[in-house]
C-alpha cells in the first residue's frame, strides 16, 4: 500500500521553498550566502532552493542558523530534510520501480486530490494489468527498434503500476481523483477486444468509488473555442497547504514536472474546459456499461455515442447499486 506521507521529491521542493523564503526574509542574496558560509559554488544553494539535490542536514542547519530561524521552525525543517533524503526507506513501500514510475509514485503519495487528462491512453492509475502490459510492451518495441536495449522488464513495470493504483482505495485518506478520458483511449487501436473489455469493466467498478470521478470526452466534442489539448497532464494537490501544487506533463518518452504558478493555472483552466465539455459522471458510466456490450456484441449501440440526439439513460449511485432515472 502506498504511504500517505509525501515522497522525498515533494519534501525537497517544500524545503527549497522554505529556505528561499527565509533567505529573502533575511535580506540576503545567493552570493552573500555563499560568501558568508564559505561554499565553493553558488550552484549548491541553487540546487537546494529548487529541490534538485538531496539535502545534507549539516548544510541545512548552517543555512537556518545564518537566516535566524526560530527553534520550532528549525526543528520542522530539519525533519523535512530527513524525509527528503530518506529515499531508500520510502521506497520500501513499493516493489522495484523504474525512475519514471517512482517519480509519479512520489507525487501521488500524500496527495489529497489528483486531476488527470490523457488524449490517447487510459491514465496509469486506472489501467488493468492487461492494458498496461500492452502499453509497456509497445513502448519497449519502439525503444528496441531505436537501438535502445536498456528497457525494463514489463512485468516489473506492471507490478509497480498496480502498487501505485492501490492509493485509490487507501483507507481512510484516499485522494479525490478526477480523470477526463478520451474516447480514443478505449477504441479498437488500444488493444485486443478482451483487453479492452476487461479495462472498461474495471473503469465501471472504479467509477463507483466515492472518491473517483470519471468523465468521457467523445471524439467529436468541441472544447472551449476549438481548443486542442496538446498532451497528457496531471495536477496534484496536497493535504498540507504549504506543499506546492505540482503539474506533471506527460510526453511519449519524457515527462516534465513543474510548480510554477502561472503554468499550473493555465492547465487548471484547460482541465475545467475539458471537464465541462465531457459527459457527466453518470453519463460516462452509462457509456462504459454499454461499451462492454458493444465489444462482446451483446448490446444495442449506445445512444450517448452513436444514436439519435436523445438524452442518454441516467444512472446514479444508490446503496451501491445502479438504478435508472426516467
Amino acid at each position: 500500500m502506498p504511504p500517505a506521507a509525501p515522497g522525498p521529491i515533494l519534501r525537497r521542493r517544500r524545503l527549497g521553498i522554505e529556505l528561499r523564503r527565509l533567505r529573502e526574509q533575511a535580506g540576503l542574496t545567493g552570493d552573500q550566502v555563499i560568501e558568508r558560509i564559505g561554499w565553493a559554488s553558488a550552484s549548491k544553494l541553487s540546487r537546494l532552493e529548487n529541490g534538485r539535490s538531496r539535502p545534507d542536514p549539516d548544510d541545512v542547519g548552517v543555512l537556518l542558523t545564518l537566516y535566524g530561524a526560530q527553534d520550532e521552525l528549525r526543528e520542522e525543517l530539519l525533519g523535512i530534510t530527513h524525509d527528503a533524503g530518506d529515499m531508500r526507506g520510502w521506497l520500501r513501500n513499493f516493489p522495484v520501480m523504474t525512475q519514471q514510475q517512482r517519480a509519479f509514485a512520489e507525487l501521488e503519495a500524500g496527495c489529497a486530490e489528483i486531476s488527470e487528462y490523457n488524449p490517447v491512453l487510459v491514465p496509469g492509475l486506472l489501467q488493468t494489468p492487461g492494458y498496461a502490459r500492452h502499453r509497456i510492451m509497445s513502448a519497449a518495441q519502439v525503444a528496441e527498434e531505436a537501438g535502445d536495449l536498456e528497457t525494463e522488464d514489463p512485468e516489473t513495470e506492471v507490478r509497480a503500476r498496480q502498487a501505485r493504483q492501490s492509493l485509490l482505495t487507501r483507507s481512510p485518506d484516499a485522494p479525490r481523483y478526477t480523470a477526463v478520458l478520451e474516447e480514443a483511449a478505449l477504441g479498437r487501436r488500444a488493444g485486443p477486444t478482451e483487453v479492452l473489455h476487461e479495462q472498461i469493466v474495471h473503469l465501471c467498478e472504479l467509477a463507483l468509488l466515492p472518491n473517483v470521478t470519471l468523465r468521457l470526452l467523445l471524439r467529436d466534442t468541441r472544447v472551449g473555442d476549438w481548443y486542442l489539448p496538446p498532451t497528457a497532464f496531471s495536477v496534484y494537490r496536497f493535504a498540507d497547504p504549504l506543499d506546492p501544487e505540482t503539474l506533471a506533463i506527460e510526453g511519449g518518452f519524457t515527462d516534465v514536472m513543474s510548480t510554477e504558478v502561472n503554468t499550473l493555472n493555465r492547465y487548471k483552466v484547460v482541465f475545467e474546459w475539458l471537464s465541462s465539455a465531457a459527459l457527466s459522471a453518470s453519463d460516462t458510466l452509462s457509456w462504459l456499461i454499454e461499451a462492454t456490450g458493444r465489444l462482446t456484441g451483446t448490446a444495442a449501440e449506445s445512444t450517448v455515442a452513436f444514436g439519435p440526439a436523445t438524452a442518454p439513460t441516467q444512472r446514479r449511485r444508490d446503496s451501491g447499486r445502479l438504478t435508472t432515472d426516467r
